[in-house]
């Protein structure tokens, strides 16, 4: 197997597939948080893009953090792309720029937020010199993709012209979106099925909540959430609602067959990137990758695939809530408190899937069709995703008070919903008060929001 990660053992069977996910089970009391949050970066004078190279641009950006922290780089060629520390977390670049934190695993969510606190010290007081800001939105507001600089990334040259071919939108979802995460844990193949089924149901819900996407092109898009609203026009193989998830006997071998199925994007040999676009990866286990003609994959190969599947939840060895817009700080850690609080508990877990457990496949894909434009308002039966919204926090809040973690003040995790209890409370999401602002107080003048939404 020239080339492949000496590390990596080949794939021999069926069940090498499945145990890269299930190797993720792990008992209660090694339950973690892991938190990752991307964010537009922008000049002020005058206001544009950040290019890569430059005395100002992102790799100075890298550079000065990496002298600020000790973290080590690593590359792409020449190109530094992100930065590593030793504690499972790092820094790297989407294809934008964008600026992203890959957090490392957290005990409890008052870790989250001083993890996101940190992080956004160091990130200012080194762009602070190079006139680099951070924009705390779901979607770049003003540039198209053609104006923002691409990252010298090689896998982003090979899902480019994919994306073009596959979906209206990709691009934008590679270059101007911006989005935060949370991944979570299981403790069985049980319990990841009854996760899974709950987080993807309620994603949309999410979304509602963490709209913060209105605007693109210098103008109101027409949606509370355009981002999400990218990810339904990206590439259909590879995105969605997961509708088998919710078929009986699912588990972890449904979803390796439902990953086998998804084209794949590349391999890594020799640290260099061969472009797979649109090949499939049971070829690839009978040696018949065209690009690398009787080899067959390692572990390693396959754990890359399953990165490149972009459902609403993402198994992997751990669940990745993968339906919010990136927002201000405290709402990083909220996305977090919201899904800890709801699937962390035993009881929340239960009362969740108790909310949503009627729901049919329609139901499910209507409200991830729909909610993008009309957010908390878009109706359902008799009541409208506000509603189920409101009982969702409550479900989640009640789940932090029974899990009782204390800060130092004597808080418990409840104080990191704040951004949620302020939305449930004025029935508005960050983006409806962009919009009243742009509508109002702005005139339209849409570069007032670099500004109101730095971080």
């Amino acid at each position: 197997m020239a080339g492949a990660d000496k590390f990596s053992p080949p794939i021999e069977s069926r069940a090498d597939l499945i145990e890269v996910m299930s190797r993720g089970s792990k008992p209660r009391a090694e339950w973690r948080i892991g938190t990752e949050h991307e964010k537009h970066v922008f000049h002020t004078n005058p206001l544009r893009p950040v290019t890569y190279d430059g005395p100002q641009g992102i790799r100075a950006l890298l550079d000065g953090v990496q002298a600020e922290t000790g973290w080590e780089p690593f590359y792409d060629g020449d190109n530094p792309i992100g930065l590593r520390n030793d504690t499972i977390g790092g820094i790297s670049l989407e294809p934008g720029g964008q600026f992203e934190l890959s957090g490392a695993p957290q005990e409890n969510l008052h870790g989250t937020a001083d993890e996101t606190a940190e992080h956004m010290r160091v990130a200012k007081k080194v762009a602070a010199p190079l006139d680099i800001h951070f924009l705390g939105l779901g979607v770049t507001p003003l540039w198209s993709v053609a104006e923002i600089p691409a990252m010298p990334k090689s896998r982003y040259g090979i899902m480019k012209p994919y994306m073009e071919k596959v979906g209206t939108l990709g691009t934008s979802m590679m270059f101007r979106s911006c989005t935060v995460q949370t991944n979570l844990d299981f403790s069985s193949e049980a319990d990841m099925v009854k996760k899974l089924r709950v987080s993807v149901a309620l994603q949309p819900i999410a979304t509602a909540l963490f709209a913060n996407s209105p605007f693109v092109d210098g103008k109101d898009s027409g949606y509370q959430s355009f981002r999400s609203h990218i990810w339904l026009n990206t590439d259909n193989a590879r995105t969605g609602m997961l509708p088998f998830a919710f078929e009986q006997g699912f588990g972890f071998e449904q979803y390796a067959d439902h990953a086998l199925d998804v084209p794949m994007y590349f391999v890594i040999r020799n640290g260099k990137y061969i472009n797979c676009a649109g090949e499939n990866f049971r070829a690839f286990l009978d040696g018949k990758l065209p690009q690398l003609p009787g080899e067959k994959p390692t572990i390693k190969d396959w754990e890359d695939h399953l990165s490149t599947l972009f459902p609403e939840v993402r198994l992997k060895q751990f669940l990745e809530m993968r339906g919010a817009d990136m927002g201000d700080e405290a709402s990083v850690t909220a996305l977090s408190a919201f899904w800890v609080g709801l699937l962390y508990d035993d009881i929340s877990l239960e009362s969740a899937w108790e909310l949503v457990k009627d729901w049919s496949m329609e139901d499910r894909e209507m409200f991830r069709r729909e909610v993008p434009k009309h957010g908390l308002a878009t109706p359902y039966d008799r009541t409208n995703v506000y509603d189920i919204a409101a009982q969702a926090v409550g479900i989640a809040e009640a789940g932090l008070v029974r899990r009782g973690v204390l800060n130092a003040k004597g808080q418990d995790e409840t104080i990191h919903l704040a951004p949620l209890e302020e939305t449930i409370r004025t029935s508005k999401a960050p983006a409806e008060r962009w919009l009243d602002l742009y509508r109002g107080e702005w005139g339209g003048d849409l570069t007032r929001i670099f500004a109101a939404a730095e971080m």
